[in-house]
């Protein structure tokens, strides 16, 4: 029978003191520690599970444990291995960092659920995808469709201000949140739960992922016909998360005409076609600016950011996906979306008869034309052979 090495469990105790970078707990806490073996050398051998395997952190945990463990009098050299946790692991985890509490269920996620979900995704930012959201949301409203708004962009929560609802708080009912009504959808976002609104987001990895889940599974949406997500631009950790929580999610993807802003465009898509998400188009914002002439006394369309970039977009996400990618709309460059967006009065609604309100209702009208149903959706059934 063999006897464990006497370093052992002084290294169990050293690795104790180790914290988790994230999640800001000892790993021994967290069931992070996997094998601990000393040779006859004094050698040791530590492996250590993160919770993904891209964990950003995973360099200044090694470092720690190592740092650790050598410090222990007799320990002659130090190896650390990082593995990575399995599902059953994973989900053991989250049910302790909730104190055991089951994770609620996320609703849209369930087979057979009948509510649309549109992410709006960009690649970088600045291409006036949130604006675009706001105003989509408020246009499928306008049809008469129950819309919830989700505010996705941890960092840049702008979607309450652009709804005239910045200083609103949903309302706690037990153990759920009512959804702040505005303008005759339901909307939520991280920046409504700040205790100021100066405070600053800064969590990442599974933090992220937590919070993400809390704002689908935790807030009684109701029976929804669309739920639009306003996804932080580029390619990280939101866009992986809602990927793997809601499959059956479509992506919308905004761009703006420069090829610049078009070839980033296409990440974001590609990231939604990685987590096997259906793009269904492209949506070129700021496409022109129309002018009158102070000479001719004519109407004429500028295109202050050049031409061709959402068109450029789609085509090539269609041909790198394997499948159509429709540039479904062009709107126009109008002052009167950044002073809506300002004054929480969005320009469908402010000023419907504009050339960029009527894009953006056409394009709400093109998406709800869209066929509704359960084809292509998950519905978590496995056939079985007779």
């Amino acid at each position: 029978m063999s006897t464990e090495n006497p370093l052992v469990p002084l290294i169990r105790e050293a690795l104790a003191s180790v914290v988790d970078p994230e999640i800001r707990r000892p790993i021994t806490d967290l069931n992070m520690v996997d094998e601990i073996t000393v040779d006859e050398s004094g050698r040791a051998f530590v492996r250590v599970l993160l919770t993904v395997s891209g964990c950003p952190l995973k360099t200044e945990l090694r470092e720690s444990v190592t740092e650790a463990v050598q410090g222990i009098q007799g320990v002659s050299g130090v190896h650390v291995e990082l593995g990575t946790m399995s599902d059953e692991q994973r989900d053991a985890l989250k049910v302790q960092l909730r104190n055991g509490v089951p994770e609620r269920v996320i609703p849209f996620a369930e087979p057979g659920n009948m509510t649309k979900i549109i992410a709006v995704a960009s690649g970088k930012g600045g291409v006036g995808k949130s604006s675009v959201t706001v105003n989509l949301a408020l246009a499928l409203a306008a049809r008469g469709r129950n819309v919830g708004l989700l505010d996705a962009d941890i960092y840049g929560h702008s979607i309450p201000d652009m709804l005239g609802v910045g200083e609103a708080r949903p309302t706690p009912l037990d153990d759920l949140l009512l959804p702040v009504p505005a303008l005759g959808i339901k909307t939520i976002s991280v920046g409504m739960l700040k205790p100021n609104r100066s405070d600053v987001i800064a969590w990442r990895g599974p933090i992220l992922d937590r919070a993400l889940t809390q704002l689908l599974a935790d807030v009684h949406w109701g029976d929804l016909d669309y739920l639009l997500i306003d996804l932080p631009p580029g390619t990280g950790d939101i866009a992986m998360s809602l990927g793997q929580k809601l499959p059956n999610a479509d992506v919308l993807v905004v761009t703006t005409p420069q090829p610049a802003a078009s070839e980033v465009a296409e990440r974001a898509g590609t990231m939604a076609g990685i987590m096997q998400q259906q793009v269904i188009g492209v949506v070129e914002n700021m496409s022109w600016l129309e002018t009158v002439c102070p000479h001719c006394g004519k109407s004429h369309r500028v295109t202050l950011f050049g031409e061709g970039g959402g068109r450029a977009a789609a085509n090539a996400l269609s041909k790198r996906l394997g499948t159509e990618v429709p540039l479904l709309g062009q709107i126009p460059l109008d002052q009167q979306v950044r002073v809506g967006g300002d004054d929480g009065d969005p320009i469908v609604l402010s000023h419907p008869e504009s050339p960029a309100a009527q894009a953006l209702t056409e394009l709400a009208e093109g998406l709800d034309s869209r066929p509704r149903g359960l084809a292509g959706m998950h519905l978590g059934v496995t056939p079985v052979a007779n």
